[in-house]
């Protein structure tokens, strides 16, 4: 193998993937959604999969999209290509009635009355919530199939850079995360074609 092959190669890693771990795009995905992005798995078994991409803001505020809800400073994202016309939420808040555990800090959903409480009284914001427009989702082995052909690489989550890290640096951050045999990839070109 060239040199060059070899820096190009995605080597997988021996992690499965399951709730609450993250899936890491590999630099040369192409898809609009998918493209350099992370993905928080909230459920991953013999059914499918479902998730939500972390890094991509919509740069539109929550507010300007939905009137009757409390004021609040924080970015839409795109969580996916399923169920655009839905909103989804990912939080801190094991208290919240309904919500469902992701991993030891995070939740998906819960009662939206009392999401909107917290907001109204100051202890939801943008550091302990997020808010999505569509979900991820892979019918039955699907997610299986990508991961042999090294379309993502499967890490634990790190919610601290989920949640704290700029979008747009959450990417790199991640897969720098992943060590030295992956590092390089934040060196790559976000359109080859380009360079």
């Amino acid at each position: 193998m060239t040199d060059i092959n070899k820096i190009l190669e995605i080597k997988p890693n021996k992690l499965s993937p399951s709730k609450g771990k993250l899936l890491i795009a590999e630099p040369f995905m192409g898809d609009y959604y998918f493209k350099r992005s992370v993905i928080l798995l909230a459920e991953h078994n013999e059914e499918g999969s479902y998730g939500m991409v972390f890094n991509k803001p919509l740069h539109v505020k929550l507010n300007d999209l939905i009137t009757d809800f409390p004021k609040l400073d924080a970015d839409l994202f795109l969580g996916g290509p399923v169920k655009t016309d839905s909103l989804f939420y990912i939080h801190k808040f094991p208290e919240i009635a309904e919500c469902i555990p992701i991993s030891n800090d995070l939740f998906w959903g819960g009662d939206i009355d009392i999401i909107k409480e917290l907001i109204a009284c100051n202890q939801l914001n943008k550091d302990n919530i997020r808010f999505f427009i569509g979900y991820s989702g892979w019918s039955p082995k699907q997610l299986d199939e990508e991961l042999s052909i090294n379309s993502w690489v499967v890490t634990k989550v790190k919610t601290d850079i989920l949640l704290n890290e700029s979008p747009d640096e959450v990417w790199k951050a991640m897969v720098l995360k992943l060590g030295d045999d992956y590092a390089h990839w934040i060196n790559f070109p976000v359109n080859p074609s380009f360079n």
